[in-house]
């Protein structure tokens, strides 16, 4: 395989991984801040919990949020993962680290950018939270392929 083709087959597995990183970007704009997500979410939680407190409602829609971050930083970093095997099978120490290293710091350029986003500001809570979805994703990572993987190939060293 030549180098230009080698290179294409690797980039076409980081796809995905960047596709999602464009995503967070976007989450991170004035349009998804709490206020604004407040705006629709608030309504919906106070539709199916009628008799909860203002308070209630408002740690809720916290909640949500904060889920969100561990969802999509989740993803991420599977898809990171996903990338650095580049069709290889198998789970890979090195692979993971990596993976986390990854995540970790588009955790804190996220929440740089949102320094410069009106209405967003930047939180070291974010960013453990986000590392934290990826650490999580990366356990479930560990746990597919070191009960899964071993039936359909070998894992690497």
């Amino acid at each position: 395989m030549s180098v230009t083709a080698e290179a294409l087959h690797i980039f076409k597995y980081w796809i995905p991984a960047i596709l999602v990183a464009a995503m967070v970007w976007i989450f991170s704009t004035a349009s998804f801040g709490e206020t604004r997500t407040g705006t629709y979410l608030l309504p919906i939680l106070h539709w199916l919990f009628p008799t909860a407190s203002p308070y209630l409602l408002h740690r809720l829609h916290i909640a949500i949020r904060k889920m969100a971050h561990i969802l999509e930083f989740g993803i991420f970093s599977i898809l990171i993962f996903r990338a650095w095997r580049s069709g290889r099978l198998g789970w890979c120490l090195g692979w993971a680290i990596a993976t986390l290293l990854i995540a970790a710091a588009f955790a804190v350029l996220d929440e740089i950018h949102q320094a410069f986003v009106p209405g967003r500001g930047p939180s070291v809570r974010d960013v453990a939270i986000d590392t934290a979805g990826a650490l999580l994703a990366q356990a479930a990572v560990w746990w597919y392929a070191t009960r899964k993987w071993p039936l359909g190939g070998t894992t690497p060293e």
